[in-house]
């Protein structure tokens, strides 16, 4: 059945929205995921630029990622909601801390809309469940969601060798759609830095989600 509606006019369009709703509110909403895979620095850097710039950023950290964090930040994982306002709390974009067992977070639901989500670094064992399309928890849910809305979905698997398996399942996700950025940084620009290599991997997340920045020098210019 069809029903038909009278148009809106533009002002009783816009009075219908919740109290403080802007239309573009979903593009400032990225979904970060921090796995268990070594290189968690990328994706403290990744939440750090993004809210720099003023952006919502959702962050799920998987049990492993917080003991990554200890063991290569320092990062104590016993008070994480303290660790995190501690080191993001002065950026200007918001941040929401979602915890990795809450599968009725937000994010869990293909109907609360965001731009993208990144999982950085991404384990294999990440990996292989969002290609075998098993939900376990949220930071899975949240991948599977994107797959089936067709959001952008970008990993960076951090892993070194790779074996046939990973291989296939970086594959199967790539025909599906999904960015696979390795966490591999350039030395054409010449980095001096460790910070330099990280902010070339990261730049690399940026690009592909279309956000402009200066995180390193392009070749030619």
């Amino acid at each position: 059945m069809v029903v038909n509606r009278p148009e809106h006019t533009p002002s009783e369009s816009v009075a219908s929205f919740p109290a403080g709703y802007h239309p573009d509110h979903a593009g400032k909403r990225y979904v970060i995921g921090i796995t268990g895979a070594s290189g968690s620095v990328y994706g403290v850097r990744l939440t750090e630029i993004l809210l720099s710039m003023g952006y919502s950023v959702h962050l799920v950290i998987s049990n492993a990622g917080w003991r990554v964090l200890k063991e290569e930040l320092d990062w104590t994982a016993s008070s994480r909601e303290e660790m995190l306002d501690g080191h993001f709390g002065s950026l200007p974009g918001k941040l929401v801390y979602h915890s990795f067992s809450d599968i009725g977070a937000s994010i869990a639901s293909g109907s609360f809309r965001v731009k993208a989500m990144i999982i950085i670094p991404c384990s294999m064992g990440t990996l292989a469940n969002i290609a075998g399309g098993i939900s376990a928890n949220l930071m899975t849910r949240a991948a599977d969601v994107m797959i089936k809305e067709e959001r952008k979905l970008v990993i960076v698997p951090r892993e070194t060798p790779l074996h046939a398996i990973h291989l296939e399942n970086m594959l199967k996700l790539a025909h599906m759609g999904v960015s696979i950025i390795p966490a591999m940084p350039a030395f054409y620009y010449r980095p001096q830095t460790l910070e330099d290599a990280v902010d070339f991997v990261v730049g690399k997340v940026l690009d592909i989600l279309d956000i402009e920045h200066h995180l390193f020098e392009r070749w030619g210019e």
